[in-house]
């Protein structure tokens, strides 16, 4: 099931995906509309799902159920990415036709950790079973987490990660056309663009800490579990530029995902405990509830917000370095 045929050959397809894409589709920086980003969204998720029609066709029934659970799983974690995204775009006010070299670089990066994540995660729960509990408790913690971070604001201000990276490296004050590096008088410097890169790689791999244990709780199958992620992975890019006009009309969502990974917590613990007495089908159930039922609540109860209203109700959370903001680090929230 999982051969080596089929890892070489679905990772030179990505690798395919990505020559088109950086080579082709966007070799010059420019800004990426709405319409293109929808296209772009909708063949990634097209593709994922011929993918899937195949892994049941050839693996069977149960592995394509699998398979999409997972993709449903990851594809609706990531969308808490684009908050974050937003989050740190808006501080350092980076040019719309950078953020795509960003955001390109910045999946790069995290379809090789997530890999090795992966690699590392099916080693240790194949070794030691009682890592599950471990995986499953984690899950159900970062959903309560979640929960209370929802309607906090970060003070980007004081992002420790930022902090470190200025006091040890040379970085120019303003962005040096899509550059990461440039060199004044003979010394290398860092640009606010390198900066921008590091939070989003370091972001992306707290949240696959979140979503790695996640989608083990659907499948042990290393291959079903790589390829959902990496194909919730490589649309994400699009998904970005298709939804930040609207991000604000989807506040409620983080709490249908802080549910889903209580829920998918508690399916790990149980199945480890009891054998598997909740089905794959049932929890793709649950979750496509929960995000359906989260989304329709949010379009709802923003319908009449006016955008800058509505952004700064939804576009909260937490980003990885950042503190939340509180009367003590900004002042701004007494008023």
């Amino acid at each position: 099931m999982n051969s080596l045929w089929m890892w070489i050959g679905f990772n030179l397809f990505v690798l395919l995906l990505l020559a088109l894409d950086l080579g082709l589709l966007h070799r010059k920086g420019k800004e990426i509309g709405v319409r293109e980003a929808l296209l772009l969204s909708f063949g990634y998720f097209l593709m994922a799902l011929l993918f899937g029609a195949g892994i049941m066709h050839f693996l069977g029934r149960s592995a394509g159920v699998e398979f999409f659970t997972g993709y449903l799983l990851e594809k609706s974690l990531s969308v808490d990415n684009i908050f974050v995204f937003v989050l740190i775009f808006s501080h350092f006010s980076v040019p719309a036709k950078y953020q795509h070299r960003v955001l390109f670089w910045g999946i790069i990066g995290a379809l090789a950790m997530r890999a090795a994540l992966i690699l590392v995660g099916a080693s240790i729960i194949a070794n030691f079973h009682w890592v599950i509990y471990l995986f499953g408790a984690f899950l159900i913690f970062t959903g309560g987490k979640m929960l209370a971070t929802i309607n906090k604001q970060p003070n980007m201000e004081g992002n420790s990660l930022v902090l470190l990276i200025r006091r040890y490296f040379r970085v120019t004050e303003d962005f040096e056309g899509n550059r990461f590096f440039t060199r004044r008088n003979g010394l290398l410097y860092l640009t606010p663009l390198m900066v921008v890169l590091i939070l989003v790689e370091i972001s992306d791999l707290v949240f696959a800490l979140d979503s790695i244990p996640a989608i083990f709780a659907i499948t042990t199958n290393s291959f079903i579990v790589y390829t959902s992620n990496v194909f919730a992975i490589l649309g994400l890019r699009a998904l970005y530029f298709a939804l930040t006009g609207i991000i604000h009309r989807f506040h409620y969502l983080k709490y249908g995902l802080s549910l889903v990974l209580m829920v998918v917590g508690a399916k790990m613990l149980i199945n480890a405990a009891f054998g598997n007495v909740i089905p794959t089908e049932l929890a793709l159930l649950i979750t496509a509830l929960l995000i359906g039922c989260s989304m329709l609540i949010s379009m709802v109860k923003t319908r009449r917000l006016p955008k800058d209203i509505a952004t700064a109700t939804a576009v909260h959370g937490w980003v990885p370095g950042s503190p939340a903001k509180t009367e003590e680090n900004d002042p701004a929230i007494k008023r």
